[in-house]
């Protein structure tokens, strides 16, 4: 005798499904990318830093940091990339007596180190950024490498912070505009150094971010920091998309600001220490 049972019906059912699917109805799946490097900086030759893939910004630049940017203060050596800050003082040329504005009312930098950039050299749009670096977490210290877009003022080209610390934090950042210039929306992660183990900032660690028409992905040592949906990212206020367009790198050891901390109970020298960047396209 035939039994109906639950488990029949749904077998039933199952067959019926498959057979009346197509090869062509099946929803495929996307394959991963593969990559290929497009652009890298190994920092294998003593001396300055190559000039066909830097250059420098310079003096007091940016968030009342406490550092006067240099070139001298960036050199390679040993297989590595070494962003040194100091305390020394150096006058700042463009102090202005009786100035409110800041940096026209400082009439010394207290510190320097360097900013180096690729801006006018290289840029790019998408594609897998990685970094293999130490970094120095102690009081006052503001390493960063990110991407600032080559067209429109901060923040309405965008910004993206692939690595950047300060305060016990490491912050993965996604910003761009908003209807009020100069003022910024953000897409913003903070991770505790104190989370991530015992010895951590004695050691290199690789940092990587993954670009594409869709998101901003940012990992630390293969962890998934933040990521970001390019869709959500549109200053409609501008009509800027920012994250569609080429941007150019950034490497800089900061100090002190709006962010850093106190430098001053710090030992200086302080060392930035890249061991490679390399920036790779898709190929499907």
């Amino acid at each position: 005798m035939f039994s109906v049972t639950p488990w029949r019906i749904f077998s039933v059912a199952l067959a019926f499904f498959l057979l009346s699917v197509s090869p062509s109805r099946i929803p495929s799946v996307a394959a991963e990318p593969q990559w290929r490097q497009v652009w890298a900086d190994e920092f294998n030759k003593d001396g300055t830093p190559d000039p066909a893939n830097w250059t420098y910004e310079h003096g007091l630049v940016r968030n009342d940091e406490a550092q006067w940017y240099q070139r001298q203060n960036a050199s390679c050596r040993g297989g590595l990339l070494v962003i040194e800050a100091r305390r020394e003082r150096v006058r700042n040329s463009a102090f202005v007596t009786g100035s409110r504005e800041w940096p026209a009312n400082q009439e010394f930098a207290e510190y320097t180190s360097s900013s180096l950039t690729t801006k006018g050299l290289h840029q790019w749009r998408y594609g897998r950024f990685e970094l293999r670096a130490r970094i120095d977490t102690r009081s006052g210290m503001w390493p960063a490498w990110w991407t600032l877009g080559v067209d429109g003022e901060w923040p309405a080209g965008g910004e993206i912070d692939m690595l950047e610390y300060y305060r016990g934090m490491l912050l993965a950042n996604v910003a761009w505009g908003s209807p009020q210039r100069w003022v910024a929306t953000w897409d913003a992660v903070r991770t505790p150094v104190a989370s991530l183990g015992a010895g951590w900032a004695d050691g290199f660690h690789v940092w990587r971010m993954d670009w594409d028409v869709q998101a901003i992905r940012l990992y630390m040592d293969d962890r998934l920091l933040n990521e970001t949906a390019v869709s959500d990212t549109i200053d409609t206020s501008r009509h800027r998309d920012p994250f569609n367009a080429p941007h150019y790198m950034l490497l800089n050891l900061a100090l002190g600001g709006t962010n850093g901390g106190d430098p001053s109970i710090t030992t200086f020298p302080a060392r930035f220490e890249v061991d490679y960047v390399r920036v790779y396209e898709a190929v499907r």
